[in-house]
């Protein structure tokens, strides 16, 4: 404890000098800005005409690399946690305490609130904040820490103050064997937040660009890293860094009859569902990747929807609250006259996440490809 006490020492005096002056020059600026600030322009890996040296990459080599570039970079950035100095209990931060000392990537007590709160004190000094939520299970205890003072800060204090530096990563989602404690999906929770921004990636190339654009967003955000998919994703992954646009979900497949759409490690389901609609029942299936949950590109859902007639979403978390009731909501009020069918949703029943009945539980193929089923036959 006394370690970590001695290191907020040294990272609260990071960006000190200047300080006074620049909140001289900042005061009575009033509330001038919008909530949320821009968003980065689009570089790296987006640009054309450039060949990039890329190496084959597992999600979590994916997200260690992404770490790695961001350390490198800004020498104001640390990242922080339990257990990421030996790498972290899924490997994410292997070799970075190694790399860059124990004065940036080190472990923190086992009390999330504390991260959290530890991770604001720093964004807001100016420097580059990495905490991690050991399971997204876990974030809860910082409920408040994110929602009333991470989301607020800039609001608050009239643009004055701003912890914008700061990103909060959390493994998400089923795993196959966690059960209630370690495989929950809490991202609506937090789309119920304004000021922060809520990014699930689908793949170790999204988890890259995705993360750097948040790390260097000027909003706090929540990195929600699908763990069932840390290993099992694999691809080919840029070794410099590139930066992939928050709130831009993609259209991962064309189709003209039903819009699906899901993020994370659903749309790998999504994907299974449209190709088994095709094949069966000769229904062609767009899908799309929202990537981004807070704030969420309805732009493209709505665009996909009017041209299809009809929309399937789906999410591991429970039914009743999860962020499909929201775009279910958005889509009736821009998209009512061009519905076929009634949107349909495959969630999460709304009970605990068991253990044994995980498959049950699961929205998995089968479930996906019956509701669509039901709203071509409507």
């Amino acid at each position: 404890m006394a370690a970590f006490a001695a290191t907020a020492g040294r990272l609260l005096g990071l960006r000190a000098a200047g300080t006074e002056g620049r909140l001289l020059r900042l005061r009575g600026a009033g509330l001038q800005r919008a909530l949320l600030q821009p968003a980065p322009a689009p570089r790296g890996g987006g640009q054309t005409g450039r060949s990039w040296q890329t190496q084959k990459m597992n999600l979590f080599q994916a997200i260690t690399s992404a770490l790695d570039n961001s350390l490198a970079k800004d020498p104001t950035a640390v990242i922080f946690g339990e257990d990421v100095a030996f790498g972290g209990v899924f490997r994410c931060t292997v070799g970075l305490r190694d790399k860059y000392g124990k004065d940036r990537v080190f472990n923190t007590p086992l009390c999330e609130q504390g991260i959290v709160g530890f991770g604001i004190g720093i964004a807001v000094t100016g420097a580059t904040a990495i905490a991690e939520i050991q399971f997204a299970d876990y974030i809860f205890p910082a409920f408040d820490q994110i929602v009333n003072e991470a989301a607020k800060y800039r609001y608050r204090s009239g643009d004055l103050f701003n912890c914008g530096s700061l990103t909060i990563r959390a493994p998400w989602g089923c795993v196959g064997h966690g059960a209630l404690y370690h495989s929950q999906s809490p991202e609506a929770f937090f789309a119920h937040c304004p000021g922060i921004k809520v990014v699930v990636p689908r793949s170790p190339f999204q988890a890259k660009g995705l993360l750097l654009s948040c790390i260097e967003d000027k909003n706090p955000c929540i990195f929600f890293e699908p763990k069932i998919l840390y290993r099992a994703a694999v691809e080919q992954v840029p070794v410099e860094p590139y930066h992939i646009p928050l709130s831009q979900a993609e259209v991962i497949q064309e189709g003209s009859d039903v819009t699906l759409v899901a993020w994370g490690t659903q749309v790998h389901v999504m994907r299974e569902v449209a190709s088994m609609a095709q094949e069966k029942l000769g229904v062609s299936c767009e899908v799309i990747d929202l990537k981004t949950i807070l704030p969420w590109d309805m732009d493209t859902v709505c665009k996909s929807v009017i041209k299809t007639g009809r929309l399937l979403i789906s999410h591991e978390a429970p039914l009743t609250g999860g962020f499909a009731s929201e775009i279910s909501s958005t889509v009736q009020e821009e998209c009512f006259l061009n519905l076929e069918a009634p949107i349909s949703r495959v969630c999460g029943y709304d009970t605990p996440f068991p253990h044994i009945f995980e498959p049950f539980y699961i929205p998995d193929k089968w479930k996906c490809y019956d509701a669509l089923r039901k709203m071509i036959n409507y």
